[in-house]
């Protein structure tokens, strides 16, 4: 008797799934509901308290041999399913109680940006570091930029009151990474949901007080290079090398933006997981070709990401990515690999706690969303294309499809219009990507110290970013490219059908034999 290509298929560890739910649904009401954050926060700790109690008494037990590490005795009963999602059902209640005690520690924390929005009748002055570097706010004209700045003092009726305090900035003119600024302009409150505590709007340009930090001035450095490597390249190009290289997306023409979004390319231009992989591959090849051992691998690979978050900037994606990393990391010098859903799961957790906002950022949610659908798709669509078209192929296929797949339902809900040629997209694009990643950052590392070298490499990168542009452009373009869907919750709902029934044809296992 014989089974399918698609026995093989290995399975998932889903028990940290229910607790990345419940911190999800706990970080949704710390940014939709800050009252009942402040309210629950006092019960939420307590709960988290009685927890560790709890944890510290297994942890005893464990280590007298009579609770979880014990042997089972031969005629124990085994653990009914009712018995075993018990731990879960806790687990994920404590997990959202501890996001909910974060969520409310850190409105209070935010809380005096709120008094000086509505205290400040004129101009309030702030002092602070750059956490979120410059982005134009339109690529039409537009010459407003939007920052965030991370407030260590604010003035306002003359009174300088220290805070730390996360500041949505808007003004005709932005700093670099990291710099110290001195701002002065009109506060405003925040916007609902936002994740900074005070908006304002700049009178004037920003009085950089202070350069940025070595390692942030050797970061912007790679950026310039990125951006001047690409400069006498055609239009496409110039602006897709930067995006894909290091994530600025200032120069990618506008048509070109509504073009990837109509081909389902828009996250070529998002550095995130796909590019960690990239690179820490790459450190992995070199460094075993070498002969290092395995914590130097390892060590190679975690400076190397540390590297590019450095230089991309603490984007939601990006950090996603970053930790995923480190988890598959601390797995790798294990010697064992992290399963992918749990490895997600634990990610989501504990970036969750530390910002809650992120439960509502578009690129975090799309982030996560892909790498689903990557880490329980992935696999078996492997093994079940493997036998019709071989091993290489079939994973080349199957990234794009269950990276699509698992973004669909929020793409659809936030943008209602179906990309029928947007899986055909992604796997032409597929050879492009590593080359055009890998050799743009070659090219904008070697900029400063070797511009000669730097403009041969960024040819091939360029080549690669030309051939993405021109996929974006033909699939755009292609009839049915662009068709309307239900918009709304249905359309999400919808799409969830649509994408679990897919799932369930495409993993379905064949009659045995």
């Amino acid at each position: 008797m014989t089974r399918g290509p698609a026995a093989a298929a290995v399975s998932l560890d889903l028990r940290l799934v229910p607790p990345a739910v419940a911190a999800w649904c706990a970080a949704l009401v710390v940014v939709l509901a800050p009252q009942v954050t402040a309210r629950v926060g006092g019960a939420a700790a307590a709960l988290v308290a009685v927890a560790a109690l709890a944890v510290l008494a297994a942890a005893v037990r464990v280590v007298a041999g009579r609770g979880v590490g014990a042997a089972r005795p031969a005629d124990q009963e085994v653990p009914t399913p009712w018995r075993r999602a018990v731990p879960a059902t806790v687990m994920s209640v404590v997990t959202a109680a501890v996001v909910l005690v974060s969520g409310a520690t850190a409105l209070e924390v935010r809380a005096p940006g709120h008094r000086v929005a509505v205290d400040g009748q004129g101009t309030v002055e702030i002092v602070g570091r750059v956490s979120v570097a410059p982005q134009h706010l339109a690529h039409d004209g537009d010459p407003r930029v939007r920052f965030t700045v991370t407030a260590s003092a604010v003035r306002v009726d003359g009174t300088w009151r220290r805070v730390r305090l996360p500041v949505d900035v808007v003004g005709p003119q932005g700093a670099a990474l990291d710099a110290a600024v001195h701002l002065r302009g009109v506060p405003a409150p925040p916007g609902p949901g936002g994740r900074a505590a005070l908006r304002v709007r700049l009178r004037e340009e920003p009085v950089v007080t202070a350069p940025p930090r070595a390692l942030h001035m050797w970061a912007e450095q790679v950026r310039d290079g990125a951006r001047a490597v690409a400069a006498p390249m055609p239009p496409d190009v110039r602006g897709l090398l930067p995006a894909v290289t290091v994530g600025d997306t200032d120069a990618v023409p506008s048509d070109l933006v509504a073009a990837m979004r109509a081909a389902g390319l828009a996250h070529v231009t998002a550095v995130s997981g796909a590019h960690f992989a990239i690179l820490g591959a790459l450190v992995l090849a070199v460094t075993a070709a070498v002969g290092a051992p395995l914590p130097a691998r390892a060590a190679a690979a975690a400076t190397a990401g540390a590297a590019l978050l450095l230089v991309v900037g603490p984007e939601p994606s990006v950090v996603r990515a970053a930790v995923m990393g480190a988890v598959g990391l601390v797995g790798l010098l294990a010697g064992r690999r992290a399963a992918g859903p749990a490895a997600l799961s634990g990610a989501v957790v504990v970036l969750l706690v530390a910002d809650p906002w992120l439960s509502l950022d578009v690129g975090f949610v799309l982030s996560v969303a892909a790498t689903a659908g990557l880490v329980v798709l992935g696999g078996p669509l492997v093994a079940l294309w493997a036998a019709r078209c071989g091993r290489d192929l079939a994973a080349l296929l199957a990234a794009p499809v269950a990276a699509q797949l698992g973004c669909l339902p929020v793409t659809l809900a936030l943008w209602p219009t179906l990309g029928p040629w947007s899986v055909a997209a992604n796997i032409a694009v597929v050879p492009a990507v590593a080359p055009a990643t890998v050799l743009g950052l070659l090219a904008a590392l070697l900029a400063t110290p070797w511009p000669a070298a730097a403009d041969v490499v960024a040819a091939g990168a360029g080549a690669a970013c030309w051939w993405i542009a021109g996929v974006a452009r033909g699939a755009a373009g292609l009839p049915g490219a662009g068709l309307a869907w239900w918009p709304g919750v249905g359309g999400a709902a919808a799409a969830v059908l649509v994408v679990l029934g897919t799932a369930v044809l495409a993993l379905r296992r064949p009659p045995s034999t």
